[in-house]
């Protein structure tokens, strides 16, 4: 813990281009790596979050998701789920690599980190789709108090 974001960009759902290492220097990022989007597990995961966003907003956090998907696949996923957050397509696993994100079957693994002014303060290298929201906002008051 403790390491700096890597020095990595990505295209979003819109195709814009976010650079990570600057989008978590002034805030607290949730970075959550999924395997595919619109997939049931990925699917509960992402709705999670998207139905506790408020209060990722309330605590300041920014929150990204990441799949090997491109980012037509992500803009469709976040326009059917009405996922308020940012996803980042990372069809070549640039993001993936950058962070040791292991991949299986060509897939990223279920994973998120947790960054604080550009340092990664938190990771959980299992994460469970259901509960991982309550997980990350425990984490985060835990940190905070």
């Amino acid at each position: 813990m403790g390491a700096p974001v890597p020095p990595v960009t990505a295209t979003d759902q819109d195709g814009n281009e976010v650079d990570l290492a600057e989008a978590s220097r002034q805030a607290t990022v949730l970075l959550y790596f999924y395997p595919k989007a619109d997939t049931p597990g990925c699917t509960k995961e992402s709705c999670g979050l998207r139905d506790a966003y408020q209060k990722f907003v309330d605590l300041g956090v920014r929150v990204f998701g990441v799949s090997m998907d491109p980012a037509t696949a992500q803009k469709r996923f976040a326009e059917k789920y009405h996922l308020p957050f940012t996803l980042l397509a990372d069809p070549e696993g640039k993001i993936v690599d950058a962070f040791g994100v292991a991949k299986r079957n060509g897939h990223a693994t279920r994973q998120s980190f947790l960054i604080r002014h550009g340092k990664i303060v938190w990771h959980n290298p299992k994460v469970n789709p259901e509960s991982h929201a309550e997980e990350v906002l425990r984490e985060i008051e835990k940190q905070a108090g």
